[in-house]
């Protein structure tokens, strides 16, 4: 397979670096770890969590690039879908935020070994809806269909959004586990910024709509 580079990778790579600092499934999860059980088991679910998200971003790369190569029906069907439950996700992180926030301070149990973490965190990155509609419907508006290869494009960007997501979640863990009594004591706060995450899913997915729309 041919390496083809995206000729939209910056604009892809601020997209990609604004849904994943908008704290979704894998942020809250990592945040939760961090709050419990310190910084350490955080880093760890990190690192779960990114194999998991990358390796779905492989299938979808393999499953879905072909399609959308010899489709614009789809390609467009794909957008609004995703668009929409983008908005969905968004819509229910403001609406959910005192419970998530609640529950992000009362994990309870034993302290999970090092590979339990690790496969814990797989399983949420792998399933992470945020995820799947990102790399389903965002990840194709900046693939460049005249250059051929979709499914390489994608692949390059699910690696990318790879190395973004590594750094972002792992800050996020390390600032939750260094702050952690921070984050507790004040359920406002974990609130808020589950608030702020839900408005930018959202926001994402108004857009993606309207960029199918300018696009027809």
């Amino acid at each position: 397979m041919a390496l083809v580079i995206p000729s939209r990778l910056w604009e892809y790579s601020i997209a990609a670096f604004l849904i994943i600092l908008a704290p979704g499934p894998s942020v809250l999860f990592t945040i939760a770890r961090a709050i419990a059980w310190g910084r350490a088991t955080a880093l760890f679910t990190v690192l779960g969590n990114v194999l998991g998200m990358y390796t779905m971003s492989v299938f979808v790369s393999f499953g879905l690039g072909p399609i959308l190569a010899k489709s614009h029906l789809i390609f467009t069907l794909v957008q609004w879908g995703g668009g929409l439950y983008l908005i969905y996700l968004g819509y229910s992180a403001i609406k959910d935020s005192p419970s998530d926030a609640e529950d992000m301070r009362t994990i309870l149990g034993v302290k999970p070994s090092p590979l339990k973490t690790i496969r814990q965190g797989f399983a949420v990155g792998s399933l992470n809806p945020k995820g799947v509609v990102f790399f389903a419907a965002i990840v194709p508006q900046f693939v460049d269909r005249p250059r051929g290869s979709i499914t390489m494009q994608m692949l390059i960007m699910a690696t990318i959004f790879a190395a973004i997501a590594l750094i972002s979640d792992g800050s996020w863990g390390v600032l939750a586990g260094t702050i952690r009594e921070w984050f507790a004591h004040d359920i406002k706060r974990l609130i808020r910024m589950r608030i702020g995450g839900g408005v930018v899913m959202a926001l994402l997915g108004a857009l993606t709509i309207g960029q199918s729309l300018l696009s027809r």
